[in-house]
Order: structure tokens, then C-alpha cells, then sequence
């Protein structure tokens, strides 16, 4: 592998102190989607901190502390250096020659233990435990007294800490903070960290249906969508996504899920998993969809043997995230100059709800296409509509009366 990335200078790296561990490095990052130029810039920042100490030997463990504190460099791009030195960990980890740092306080065993817990007797998926991990780090740097012992812990702290949280964010997300909290400290007191009750906190009241979706008006959509120019690969790719978001209706999710092999050239349709109803939906593509989606994989799409329909434009090439999808929403939306007062990438799919509706699609077929459990949820887009509620107002009824004279 040294010989392909440094035809000229390969002897160098082999020749190193740790020249098995380069070339196994080399590997592991090209088989993790790595391209050649960033692939040897990460071998060369490790080549140069390992050869300038003696701690590290081939063969050998490798312990994260003397690791991180090597990669801490005095130079200009000393940020890149510590970027190598994450991703170097994380290659040692994987093939079992990292020594990691023990916690050496009893918050971080806690915590720890707490991550455990929710693994082994929970089952949390990874992106529940980071959201719990997220709100207990957060509670125990502010939400502790000043001299943060658990045992101190009162039900004074714990509802300082949530009105604290309650202006960081709405109702509907504070609900979750305070699961979050409530089973964090449900597990201290149970392990004898913290006093019993205080994981009785009220949950602020969300009603069904109080925030309406927000829908972005069809010409502000075809005016994001135009803003995109189309001129390198990742204009290409973020004009597909957000494509399939405004005329397919489809979640960040299903557009992340997406494959290759999800386009049925020949029948010309799409095959959507959707992620809420674990159905699968079958969408007629345009032509103008089916141009569209060829000319990013010709031209725009990484070469990559990944069945992914959208990926990763910078190195590692990687499958792209249902968060990729939404921060290229985001990205844009700054990039694009319109005024869209904070819209989420939600707003194209309830742009898309909003279209079928005025064009006279039933709400059934509406529901199908969204992928909505329930046809109440599908009704919400009702609401918003105010123009086509105008439109079936019914008039007021006038009262006739017997002596044929009108009464106030």
C-alpha cells in the first residue's frame, strides 16, 4: 500500500519506527473510504509525530494519552494534526492496540456505567444513546451545585436545571430532555449516587396539532432549488436531494436510505423504504427526475463501489446521514439569500403536501404518499391552507320570519 501512495518515497515509511503500523493505517483508511490526497497527508502528520518520540514502538500497545498529547503540535495547522490524531485512535481501537484513558473521577465512572446500563438492560439504539449521553454531560457541567457531589443534589437543583433548559428549547424537545433526566437520576438513586424522588419532575403539556406544519410557498421552493448552480459535484448531488424532497415528498431519512438500485430505469420508478409506516412505496418518476438522477451519477457521484444513492463529497467517502440531508437543506437555504425565517428541511415536504392538496389530490392518497400512519395526521395540512378554506365556506344562514318583517 506504501508503494502505490509514495512511488518515489515509499522507504521512508517503511523504514519508520512504526512502518507495519503505517502501512496497516494506509490500509484501513483507503478501505474506509479515504482518497489518495487526504490519505496521505493523515500518513505523513503520522509518520512525522510517531518518529519524534520514543514511546512509540511497531508491535507495540499504544496508549491514548501519550497519543493525544504527541498529536498537540506548535504549528499553524496544528487543528489538522489533531484531526490525524482522532482518526489514528480510532485505527488502533478498531484493531485492538490502543491502551484507552481510564476515568479518574467518579462522575466519569458514572457516567460510564450509566452509558452501560442503557445498552445492556435498555437497548438503546446509538443515536438514543447519544441524545441521553448529550443530557447528562450537559446536567452534570450546569446542573450540579458548586461543588458537584450527586449526594448534594436537591429537587431545588434539579428544577433550576430545567427552567434553565426550558428557554434553550421548545416544549416539545424539553419533553425529551426531562425523560432524559428523569432516568438518569432514576439510576443514580437506585445506585445509591443521588437522593430517591428526584426523577419526579413535570413534563410540560404538548397538545396534538398545536404547531401546524410549515410549508414554504411553491415559488420560494423553485427559487431555492434555481439558486442551485449545478457546476461541481456537490452542486449536482444537493440539487438531487433536494429534489427528491420537493416533488417526492421524501423524508431526510428515505433520502439517505436511498440505493442505486432503488431506480428501476425501466419501469422508471423509485422504491422508497419509509422509515415511520416500515412500508415500502413505489413512486413514478418523471422524466425530468430520471435526466436528473443519471446526470449525478455520471458526472457528480463519488466512484465508490458503496450501494448508496447520495454520498459523502469530501473524504472518508461514506454513505451520506439522514443529518448530511438535512445540513445540506440548511446550507443552501444560507447560500440561496432568501428570506425563509428559520424553515427546516420539513418545509419542503410539507410544500410538496400542500401542492397535492391544491391541486385537488384526496387526503387519503396525500397520507399514502407521506407515508402517514393515520389520516388525522394528514388532516393537519388542512389547517394551514387558509385560501382553499375560504373557498368552502359555507354562508351564514338568514332566519325568515312569519310576519316576513326582518328582527335584529
Amino acid at each position: 500500500m506504501l508503494r502505490d501512495l509514495f512511488p518515489r518515497f515509499h522507504e521512508r515509511y517503511e523504514r519508520s519506527r512504526c512502518g507495519a503500523e503505517l502501512d496497516e493505517f494506509a490500509t484501513w483508511l483507503a478501505d474506509h473510504g479515504h482518497r489518495r490526497h487526504p490519505l496521505r497527508l493523515h500518513l505523513r502528520r503520522v509518520k512525522e509525530v510517531l518518529d519524534q518520540s520514543s514511546r512509540f514502538l511497531s508491535g507495540s500497545m499504544f496508549h491514548e494519552a501519550d497519543l493525544r498529547a504527541a498529536f498537540v503540535v506548535a504549528k499553524t495547522d496544528a487543528y489538522l494534526y489533531l484531526c490525524t490524531g482522532r482518526i489514528f485512535i480510532r485505527f488502533l481501537a478498531a484493531t485492538n492496540r490502543l491502551v484507552s484513558v481510564e476515568p479518574n473521577d467518579a462522575l466519569s465512572c458514572l457516567r460510564q456505567g450509566y452509558q452501560r446500563h442503557l445498552v445492556e438492560v435498555r437497548g438503546l439504539a446509538v443515536q438514543s444513546l447519544k441524545q441521553h449521553g448529550s443530557t447528562v454531560t450537559d446536567f452534570l457541567s450546569r446542573g450540579l451545585p458548586g461543588e458537584r457531589h450527586l449526594c448534594d443534589l436537591s429537587a431545588g437543583d434539579v428544577e433550576a436545571y430545567v427552567q434553565l433548559k426550558s428557554k434553550e428549547n421548545s416544549r416539545q424537545s424539553l419533553q425529551h430532555v426531562i425523560a432524559h433526566l428523569r432516568a438518569f437520576l432514576r439510576y443514580c438513586a437506585d445506585h445509591g449516587e443521588a437522593p430517591c424522588g428526584l426523577d419526579v419532575i413535570d413534563t410540560p403539556r404538548v397538545y396534538r396539532g398545536e404547531l401546524p406544519p410549515r410549508a414554504l410557498d411553491w415559488t420560494t421552493v423553485r427559487k431555492l432549488l434555481a439558486s442551485i448552480r449545478r457546476r461541481e459535484p456537490r452542486d449536482w448531488r444537493d440539487y438531487a436531494v433536494l429534489n427528491l424532497m420537493a416533488y417526492y415528498g421524501l423524508r431526510p431519512s428515505e433520502v439517505a436510505a436511498l440505493r442505486i438500485d432503488s431506480i428501476d430505469w425501466e419501469a422508471r420508478t423509485l422504491r422508497v423504504e419509509q422509515s415511520k409506516t416500515r412500508s415500502v412505496l413505489i413512486l413514478p418518476l418523471a422524466d425530468r427526475t430520471l435526466r436528473m438522477l443519471r446526470r449525478y451519477l455520471q458526472a457528480a457521484r463519488p466512484d465508490s463501489e458503496l450501494p448508496k444513492l447520495f454520498l459523502r463529497i469530501r473524504s472518508p467517502i461514506t454513505a451520506l446521514k439522514h443529518y448530511g440531508v438535512i445540513e445540506i437543506f440548511n446550507y443552501r437555504v444560507a447560500k440561496s439569500g432568501l428570506a425563509l425565517n428559520g424553515a427546516s428541511s420539513y418545509a419542503l415536504r410539507h410544500a410538496f403536501a400542500m401542492r397535492l392538496l391544491r391541486r385537488g389530490v384526496g387526503i387519503k392518497a396525500i397520507g399514502d404518499l407521506l407515508g402517514h400512519r393515520s389520516l388525522e395526521a394528514t388532516c393537519v395540512y388542512l389547517r394551514i391552507d387558509i385560501d382553499m378554506l375560504r373557498t368552502v365556506a359555507l354562508p351564514v344562514p338568514v332566519l325568515a320570519f312569519a310576519d316576513g318583517g326582518d328582527h335584529d
